[in-house]
């Protein structure tokens, strides 16, 4: 049963050259806070996600309003483009076929519902790719795993147990909720309470289970908090307070959908991996990781399922067994360069990707680095990261949450607020015969400096610091007029 679990932070801490120039303030309303350029701060961030990739994944995980979704129904006329791909490549009679021991809370209108509030999902292509056939290869990958996840795994000549003779493949969607759970129960609270990033963003409710549920069996606060902003336009509280309508309405289908969708960096989204927008690093290329549903498989839960370790491990030989019987029935081939299994894969949690340079991550964390010419050497910057935070590089606006609400959490880091624009100092050396302030130079003890219109004096050695008021090694002598 799959889980997302955060790995350990990483911290590593250099010193930097200021390669792109930020100008810093002491914050008039806040005596310990700096304000930085809003502009200067999306300059920033841009730089950093120039690669088009961001921007794919960005608009794959754009959603329709609930308003929207929930008017879908089967054959409806103003049903979404994709919804209507979904209906003709995969009808009612199909779901049907899948879903003859799946639980009662899965239902054909909840599964087009799941698949309406995401257009990427069996989206169009403009590039010649042919989108009916990668709709109906990304239900049947879905189904593969959903035998897995909350399958019946029984037998076809059990005839007690499974009357109908119905092939393992054919058993997706049995359990709504984790084995041995039910609502009312707490549990899956490990974290929870703590004075973390995790549970400022995320706070879990009093008396609330976090276990699995839905078809891809969500699990712990972190990803309701996650989802719930996805389903309803930022508010983590909705599936925080309420965590079972993932089980009992069309969020158990689509939890699935964002999950497929979302790239857990360094892993890409499962749907890219399908339809080829994906192109698998030299490192990773390196570590057995291509194409095919192998890789999936890896993105699911790689470090359980993958590797030669686990060529004969249960999970894994489920879901291949299960894949190539759902692709061998609905006649979906498998390319040369795809492979189905990834027991020649390294799990992605054991990839080096130190010095890579063709590996994109997509969540922001603090800028550790060293900048001798800013106020502490604080580097007043974020940087991304491949192991969850609080702030996603497809999210707007994150990098901004990131810069102002990480430095300020953090015990000696300084307070940031962000103001829209910062004119730039302006001197106008020298005056009173005080030369102006000069990043590179190194100033002994009593020596002075003309900075923003006023002058200071060294109060012992000091090189990139900052002239500022009464702070560090700088002493305010007086206002140039």
């Amino acid at each position: 049963m799959h889980k997302l679990i955060l790995t350990a932070l990483a911290v590593n801490i250099a010193v930097a050259t200021n390669t792109n120039a930020m100008t810093i303030k002491p914050d008039p309303q806040n005596p310990t806070g700096y304000i930085v350029s809003g502009t200067e701060l999306t300059s920033a961030e841009n730089r950093l996600t120039i690669d088009p990739m961001y921007d794919v994944w960005a608009k794959a995980l754009e959603t329709r309003s609930n308003d929207i979704v929930e008017a879908i129904v089967p054959n409806r006329a103003g049903n979404p483009v994709n919804v209507k791909r979904v209906e003709r490549v995969f009808p009612q009679s199909q779901w049907d076929f899948l879903t003859a021991m799946a639980a009662p809370e899965y239902t054909y209108t909840r599964f087009l519902r799941a698949i309406g509030k995401f257009p990427a999902f069996c989206g169009d292509y403009t590039d010649g790719r042919d989108a009916d056939k990668i709709c109906e290869k990304s239900i049947v990958t879905a189904f593969a795993h959903f035998a897995q996840e909350t399958g019946g795994h029984i037998a076809k000549d059990n005839v007690s147990d499974n009357p109908q003779g119905l092939e393992e493949w054919q058993q997706a969607l049995v359990h709504v909720r984790e084995m041995g759970w039910s609502e009312g129960q707490p549990g899956y609270t490990t974290g929870c309470g703590q004075n973390d990033w995790q549970n400022q963003r995320w706070p879990c409710a009093q008396g609330q289970g976090y276990f699995g549920r839905g078809a891809k069996q969500l699990s712990y606060h972190f990803n309701y908090g996650a989802f719930s902003e996805v389903m309803y336009d930022g508010d983590a509280t909705v599936l925080l307070n309420n965590p079972g309508l993932v089980a009992d309405s069309w969020l158990n289908l689509a939890s699935a959908v964002w999950f497929f969708l979302t790239p857990q960096a360094p892993k890409p989204a499962m749907l890219h991996v399908i339809d080829r927008t994906w192109a698998p690093s030299q490192r990773e290329l390196a570590a057995g990781i291509g194409y095919g549903f192998g890789t999936t498989i890896n993105v699911i839960n790689g470090g359980i399922e993958c590797g030669e370790q686990n060529k004969n491990k249960g999970q894994p030989v489920n879901r291949i067994r299960y894949w190539e019987g759902l692709a061998n029935h609905y006649n979906i081939p498998i390319e040369a360069d795809e492979e189905n299994t990834c027991w020649q894969q390294m799990p992605y949690g054991s990839l080096n990707l130190d010095g890579a340079t063709d590996v994109l991550f997509t969540n922001w964390d603090g800028n550790w680095t060293y900048h001798a010419d800013r106020p502490g050497g604080f580097s007043f910057e974020c940087k991304l990261v491949g192991y969850q935070t609080a702030y996603s590089a497809l999210k707007a606006g994150d990098y901004n949450k990131c810069v102002t609400n990480y430095y300020g959490s953090h015990i000696g880091w300084p307070e940031v607020r962000v103001v829209p624009h910062i004119e730039p100092p302006v001197d106008i050396p020298p005056v009173d015969g005080v030369a102006a302030w000069n990043v590179n130079k190194v100033y002994l003890k009593g020596e002075q400096v003309s900075h923003e219109k006023a002058i200071y004096e060294a109060k012992w050695w000091t090189k990139g610091n900052i002239p500022e008021r009464n702070k560090g090694p700088w002493k305010f002598i007086k206002a140039i007029p």
